[in-house]
C-alpha cells in the first residue's frame, strides 16, 4: 500500500511537470509583455485560444502533419500578437498601465466572442496526430505527446535565452524592460521592441494553446480565460518580468494542481490556482525569486480615468427623470419592454455600486461579479432553505455579502493599480469556484433552483410592472445613498485617496479603513442586485455571474463617466437596452462591449458625462 502511494506521488510529479511545461509557454509570454510594456496582458489567453483553433483547422480540415501545423500556429499567433500591439496597446502607451490593462481586457473580449461567432460555442475535438506510443519510465509510463510537450517547453526556454542574451534584438528587449526612458535615449526603437515582444509572446501563446488542446483532446472558445489565469499566476509566482521566475512558477503551479486533483478532485484545479494567485499577491507580490517584499512601482496619484469637462444639468432634471421612470409602466403596456428596462435598472444598480470603488475611490476592481454572486446565493439559501421571507432576505443578504466581501478584500487593499485589479479578479473567481465546490450548501454545479419570486406581506410580485417598480425602487435607494455619501466628508476622503494616496495618508486618512468602507458599501448594493436577479431568474449556478459581468459593469461606468452617479445609470441603460433594440446584434454583444470600451478609452476616457466634481 505504501509502495502504491509512493508510485502515485511519482506519477503526480510527472504529470505536474507536463502541465507545468504547458503553463510555462503562457507564463513566459505574459512576463515578456510585462517586462517591455509594463502591463499584464489579459488578451494573452485569447491569442492562446486562437492558436489552438488555427491548429485545429490545419489538423482536421487540411490534414497536415504536426510540424507544419506548429509553424502555421506560430506564424498566425505572432501576427495576432502584432495586431494586438498595434490596435490595443500602442495608441494607449502613455495613458498608464491600468488603462492598458483595460484595453487588453477589451481586446480579449473581442477575440473570444469573435471565435464563438466564427467557430461556434461548442467544444471541438482535437485529434493527436502523433503515434500513440507509450514509454515506461520508472513506476509509470509517458506518452510520445508528453515527451513532445517537454521538448517544446525546454526548447522554447533555450531559444528565448539565446534570443535575449545572444542577439542585438534581445539586448534591446532587455534594455527596454530595465528602463524604457534610458533605452529611448540610447537610440533604441521602443515601438519595434514592443512589436518583437508581442509577436514572440503571441507565438508562445498559440503554441501553448495547440499543445493544451492536443493534451486534453478538445478546444473551446472560452479556454483562454483559464489560460490567462494560470499564466498570470505562474508569472506572479516567479515575479512579473522575470523569465526564469516564470518557468519556475509554471512548474510550481503544475505540480500543485496535479496534487490537488489527486487529493481533492478535478473540480479543485482552478481553485488552487486562484488561491496561489491571491497568496502570492498578498505575501510575495514580486515573486518567489525576489528578495524584496515591496511592490513594483505603481502610480500613486490620480485615478485611472483622466479628467475632462463635466456636463452641467439643472437640479430638477434628476427628480424629474425619476418620476418619469416610475410612471412609465402606466403608459407602456408591452411587458417585454418593461422586463428589459427592469434588467437595466438592476445593472444600473451594479454600475452605481462599482462607481463608488472605481470612480470615487479610484481603485479598479475586476471582481464585482463576486459580490453579486454572494448576494444571490445568500438570498437563495435564506429563502429556499431556511424559509425566511423575501423582505427579510433583502435586508440580511446584502449585509452578509458586504461583511464577507470586506473580509476577503481587506488583505488586498494595500495593493495598488494592476496588482489590486488582479487580486480582485482572483477574489471574484474564488467566490464562484467555492460555490462550485461547496456542494452541501450551494449544490455545486447543479445550482439552486425553485427560488420564489419577490414578495411583500404575502403578495408575490409576478407582473412585469411590479418587478420594474421593485428594481427601480432599489436603484433609486442606491443612487440616493451613494450620492449623499459622495457629498459627505467620507466622500471627500475617498476622493483624496483617489487623487494621491501618499498625500491622503499624510493628512491622517487611513487608506485601508476608507477603502474598506468603499468596498463594503459597494458590496452591499451589488449584493442587492444579486438578490433581485436571483428572485427574477428563479435559478442560480456558479456560472450565472461570471468575469464577463464584471467587465460589462466596468464598461458601463467608463461609458457614463467615472464618479458620476447619473453617468453610471445612463451607461447601464444604454448597454442593456441597445442590444435589445437592435436584435440582430445580440450574438455580437460582448464584441460591441469590447469595441465600445476601447473606443471610449481612446477618444473620451472621461465618459459621456465625466465627474460631477
Amino acid at each position: 500500500m505504501r509502495r502504491r502511494r509512493k508510485n502515485g506521488h511519482v506519477r503526480s510529479v510527472d504529470y505536474g511537470l507536463v502541465i507545468g511545461n504547458l503553463y510555462m509557454l503562457t507564463a513566459i509570454g505574459i512576463t515578456q509583455i510585462y517586462g517591455v510594456a509594463g502591463v499584464v496582458n489579459f488578451a494573452h489567453g485569447s491569442v492562446y485560444m486562437a492558436g489552438a483553433y488555427i491548429g485545429w483547422m490545419a489538423i482536421t480540415w487540411l490534414h497536415w502533419p504536426l510540424v507544419p501545423v506548429i509553424l502555421l500556429v506560430l506564424a498566425g499567433s505572432a501576427l495576432l500578437g502584432l495586431a494586438l500591439e498595434r490596435l490595443a496597446v500602442r495608441p494607449f502607451a502613455r495613458a498608464g498601465s491600468t488603462i492598458l490593462l483595460l484595453t487588453t481586457i477589451a481586446a480579449g473580449l473581442i477575440i473570444d466572442n469573435a471565435a464563438q461567432v466564427i467557430w461556434g460555442p461548442q467544444t471541438q475535438a482535437l485529434p493527436n496526430p502523433l503515434p500513440q506510443w507509450h514509454i515506461r519510465l520508472g513506476a509509470g509510463t509517458v506518452s510520445l505527446l508528453d515527451l513532445f510537450i517537454l521538448a517544446c517547453g525546454v526548447g522554447t526556454a533555450l531559444l528565448l535565452h539565446l534570443f535575449l542574451y545572444r542577439s542585438r534584438a534581445g539586448w534591446a528587449v532587455r534594455a527596454t524592460a530595465q528602463d524604457r526612458d534610458a533605452a529611448l535615449q540610447m537610440g533604441i526603437d521602443v515601438n519595434r521592441v514592443n512589436r518583437y515582444s508581442f509577436a514572440l509572446s503571441g507565438a508562445f501563446a498559440g503554441l501553448s494553446g495547440l499543445l493544451v488542446g492536443l493534451y486534453f483532446s478538445n478546444i473551446y472558445p472560452t479556454m483562454g480565460a483559464s489560460a490567462t489565469l494560470k499564466g498570470t499566476t505562474a508569472a506572479l509566482l516567479g515575479g512579473l518580468g522575470n523569465v526564469p521566475g516564470a518557468i519556475l512558477g509554471a512548474y510550481v503551479l503544475g505540480i500543485a494542481e496535479t496534487f490537488s486533483v489527486e487529493w481533492l478532485g478535478s473540480s479543485y484545479r482552478n481553485l488552487v490556482a486562484v488561491l496561489l494567485l491571491i497568496a502570492v499577491l498578498l505575501f510575495r507580490p514580486n515573486g518567489l525569486l525576489s528578495g524584496r517584499r515591496a511592490l513594483n512601482p505603481e502610480p500613486t496619484a490620480g485615478t485611472f480615468i483622466p479628467h475632462g469637462r463635466p456636463l452641467r444639468f439643472p437640479r430638477w432634471l434628476i427628480p424629474a427623470s425619476a418620476v418619469l421612470a416610475a410612471a412609465l409602466p402606466l403608459f407602456v403596456a408591452n411587458p417585454y419592454a418593461l422586463q428589459v428596462l427592469a434588467i437595466g435598472w438592476v445593472f444600473a444598480l451594479m454600475a452605481v455600486s462599482l462607481n463608488l470603488i472605481s470612480g470615487t475611490t479610484g481603485q479598479i476592481s475586476l471582481g464585482h461579479a463576486g459580490f453579486v454572486t454572494l448576494g444571490a446565493y445568500a438570498t437563495a439559501i435564506l429563502t429556499s432553505r431556511l424559509g425566511l421571507p423575501f423582505s427579510v432576505s433583502l435586508l440580511v443578504s446584502p449585509v452578509v455579502a458586504a461583511v464577507i466581501g470586506v473580509l476577503l478584500c481587506y488583505p488586498a487593499l494595500r495593493l495598488r493599480g494592476q496588482y489590486l485589479a488582479i487580486a480582485t479578479l482572483g477574489l471574484g473567481e474564488a467566490i464562484s469556484l467555492i460555490a462550485l465546490n461547496w456542494d452541501s450548501v450551494t449544490q455545486g454545479p447543479l445550482g439552486i433552483s425553485g427560488i420564489q419570486p419577490a414578495a411583500f406581506f404575502g403578495y408575490e410580485i409576478w407582473s412585469a410592472a411590479g418587478v420594474y417598480w421593485l428594481d427601480l425602487a432599489a436603484l433609486l435607494a442606491c443612487v440616493w445613498a451613494v450620492y449623499r455619501l459622495s457629498r459627505s466628508h467620507l466622500g471627500r476622503a475617498l476622493r483624496a485617496v483617489r487623487e494621491d494616496e501618499v498625500a491622503a495618508r499624510a493628512f491622517g486618512i487611513g487608506l485601508a479603513r476608507y477603502k474598506s468602507i468603499a468596498f463594503g458599501v459597494s458590496a452591499f448594493f451589488a449584493a442587492v442586485a444579486g438578490v433581485l436577479l436571483a428572485h427574477s431568474y428563479s435559478y442560480i449556478a456558479p456560472d450565472t455571474f461570471t468575469f464577463a459581468l464584471s467587465i460589462q459593469v466596468l464598461t458601463m461606468i467608463i461609458l457614463g463617466g467615472r464618479d458620476n452617479v447619473g453617468g453610471a445609470v445612463i451607461g447601464a441603460v444604454i448597454l442593456i437596452v441597445l442590444p435589445e433594440t437592435i436584435r440582430f446584434l445580440g450574438e455580437y454583444r460582448y464584441i460591441l462591449y469590447g469595441l465600445l470600451l476601447i473606443g471610449m478609452l481612446r477618444f473620451r476616457p472621461y465618459g459621456l458625462l465625466n465627474s460631477t466634481t
